[in-house]
């Protein structure tokens, strides 16, 4: 298996078990993500990955319905799957940074984005918002291979003040906007 195919199966993974603990009453709760819910917080992950591989000429199929977010995700993640293959992530294409492939962008962007969503949405419903250290790794390569982009419009927020006894988490996600 390529590895950022093996990348995004582990993140979409954990990030399935969170949803799937969601209860009903909490997808409209407000998220991290200023004007999100945790529901929209799950649109935004599936809309932006298709809208990359469809970029890339992949047949995503129709949109899941999200009245189930949990349902629609997995549903998702199991068309991206099923697309990963060599072909598709070796595309190469001129990217927001400069030349690149549909991989490295998944990679760097992507998993990263279901990483850091799934503390949002975790957040948002009362879930397990626990962090491993190879996630908050890949969180810090990602925020810092974005250098200024990272706070642009649609990205993430301004980054907040921690204090110095913050712990690594807390401090990441400040960086990132959010508050722990």
């Amino acid at each position: 298996m390529h590895r950022t195919a093996a990348a995004h199966r582990a993140a979409a993974a954990a990030l399935t078990a969170v949803l799937d603990a969601v209860p009903a009453d909490r997808w409209d709760r407000p998220s991290p993500c200023e004007g999100w819910t945790a529901r929209d917080v799950v649109a935004h992950v599936v809309d932006t990955q298709r809208e990359l591989l469809t970029t890339h000429g992949a047949d995503v199929g129709p949109r899941p319905d999200l009245a189930d977010p949990a349902t629609a995700f997995r549903a998702h993640t199991g068309t991206v799957r099923d697309l990963l293959t060599d072909g598709l992530l070796d595309t190469a294409y001129d990217g927001f940074f400069g030349p690149t492939t549909v991989g490295a962008t998944l990679e760097q962007f992507y998993v990263w984005d279901l990483v850091v969503h799934r503390w949002d949405v975790a957040r948002a419903t009362g879930g397990d918002e626990t962090l491993a250290d190879a996630e908050l790794d890949r969180i810090e390569a990602g925020a810092d291979s974005f250098g200024d982009a990272l706070h642009m419009d649609g990205i993430c927020g301004p980054a907040l003040p921690v204090g110095a006894d913050a712990d690594r988490q807390t401090a990441l996600l400040a960086r990132l906007g959010r508050r722990a």
